[in-house]
């Protein structure tokens, strides 16, 4: 066979077989209408204008294909507190301070920020947030170290670095998952509300209760 025409079919079944991977590779949405995260917010030196948050609340209200609508609340260092809107587009790029991305990314994988151009994956771990472990995702721009849930894509974690200050964010609650209540997490089991060895203590004080009743109606009896 010609060489030329080798090669050409070559590069011609390598298109095939490439194209249709780039094709298929979908952007998940990780997050429904109702989820909400909350945020504690720590920072030192003299922060930018409007960044001096110590407190935030991101609820989403709606979503259609890769859009998606939330709700927030900010709070400042000052006291005050002031309601937001925004709409976040993953296919876009349009992700606000990188607080939602694509669900379910590997090490490797990329994802598109209208702000930072097209940023990868660099590890996947467990890390433990709000009560419970999480697999996540994490990635760096030159200025922010980020922490995302793999299976959510939402911000749980992000420490910016300033020339004037610094700032760390930190997830703090959310009904998307429910807080580990082993102890194995340094917390106590609960049973029916009750903490476990107040449950158990209240079942020997009865056994033993119902035990006196017992032998007092027998000797009644004799």
């Amino acid at each position: 066979m010609n060489r030329k025409l080798l090669l050409a079919l070559t590069s011609f079944i390598a298109l095939i077989l490439i194209v249709p991977v780039a094709i298929s590779a979908e952007i998940l949405v990780g997050v429904k209408q109702g989820d909400w995260i909350e945020y504690q917010v720590a920072f030192t030196g003299t922060p930018a204008e409007d960044h001096d948050v110590i407190w935030a609340r991101m609820e989403i209200t709606a979503v259609q294909g890769k859009s998606i609508n939330l709700n927030m609340i900010v709070n400042f260092s000052d006291g005050t507190q002031e309601p937001k809107t925004a709409t976040l587009n993953l296919e876009s790029g349009q992700l606000g301070d990188d607080f939602l991305i694509p669900a379910n990314l590997n090490a490797g994988d990329t994802f598109y920020d209208k702000n930072e151009g097209n940023m990868m994956i660099s590890g996947v771990e467990e890390r433990t947030y709000a009560g419970a472990t999480r697999t996540v995702v994490f990635a760096n721009t030159s200025q922010t170290k980020f922490y995302w849930d793999k299976s959510t894509g939402i911000l749980l974690e992000a420490t910016s670095s300033y020339t004037e200050y610094t700032m760390h964010t930190k997830v703090d609650k959310t009904n998307m998952w429910q807080a580990q209540t082993d102890n194995t997490n340094g917390l106590q089991t609960q049973i029916f509300g009750l903490d476990s060895t107040l449950f158990y203590a209240l079942i020997i004080a009865a056994v033993a209760i119902l035990s006196v009743i017992i032998i007092f109606v027998m000797r009644r009896k004799k």
